[in-house]
């Protein structure tokens, strides 16, 4: 095992012998490192965390840290990240609070550029980018494929669909649509019925409704589960 001197890891914990963890790391007594995780240096794993395998943290990360939520008061609430992902300098991801599930979770195959910030209860899917500076406040889902640009705030309770791709410095504050791009035309027919026809919402989406097509059914059922509206 690769642990250089200067690291702090608390009994209980467990750190697979196939993990690096180098200088001034601390990793907590209820975290669980899979195999083939790299911390570079100066890494926080903290809280109930469980990580899968071949994940790198880069300098600066703080993970499974408590939410920045005024009425979490310590509850033993969970953080959950799968394989592959790469975890840039300073990235914050929160664990859950008690009223809002419980559990923040990450999938695989991600890429969080530095300064990113998943908040509290937040459900971040695979092959999801979050570029840097990106932050997502508490309980935002974000669905597999999607990228989300630089310096680009969402709001709580926000859900970002499949393969969205927002546009740096975007102020999100409603849902944003599965295979849109929320700052170019949109050439999708459904797209069309949605933002271009002379429809309401409610009218687009029984048109849509009709249109033949895996993709156009499952943007019809993103915008008639969405509670807060979707950005057009």
């Amino acid at each position: 095992m690769s642990i250089h001197p200067s690291a702090v890891i608390a009994a209980g914990a467990i750190v697979p012998a196939s993990c690096s963890i180098g200088p001034f790391c601390t990793i907590g007594p209820e975290v669980v490192l899979g195999d083939d995780c790299n911390l570079i240096s100066h890494v926080v794993i903290d809280g109930r965390t469980k990580i899968g395998a071949r994940n790198t943290f880069y300098p600066f990360s703080s993970i499974g840290v408590a939410p920045q939520d005024l009425k979490y008061h310590g509850e033993p609430t969970l953080t959950t990240i799968g394989d592959d992902n790469t975890i840039r300098e300073c990235v914050t991801i929160s664990r859950g609070t008690e009223k809002g599930g419980g559990h923040t979770t990450l999938g695989r195959n991600c890429l969080l550029m530095a300064y990113a910030h998943i908040g509290h209860d937040c459900h971040v899917g695979h092959q999801v980018i979050l570029a840097n500076s990106a932050t997502l406040a508490g309980h935002v889902i974000i669905e597999d494929f999607a990228t989300v640009g630089a310096f680009c705030p969402v709001h709580q309770f926000c859900n970002v669909g499949r393969y969205a791709y927002i546009g740096g410095g975007t102020i999100v504050t409603q849902d944003v649509l599965p295979f849109s791009l929320t700052s170019a035309h949109r050439e999708n027919k459904a797209f069309r019925l949605l933002l271009a026809a002379k429809l309401n919402t409610t009218q687009a989406l029984e048109a849509i409704t009709q249109l033949e097509g895996e993709d156009a059914a499952e943007l019809a059922t993103f915008i008639s589960k969405s509670t807060r509206g979707v950005i057009k």
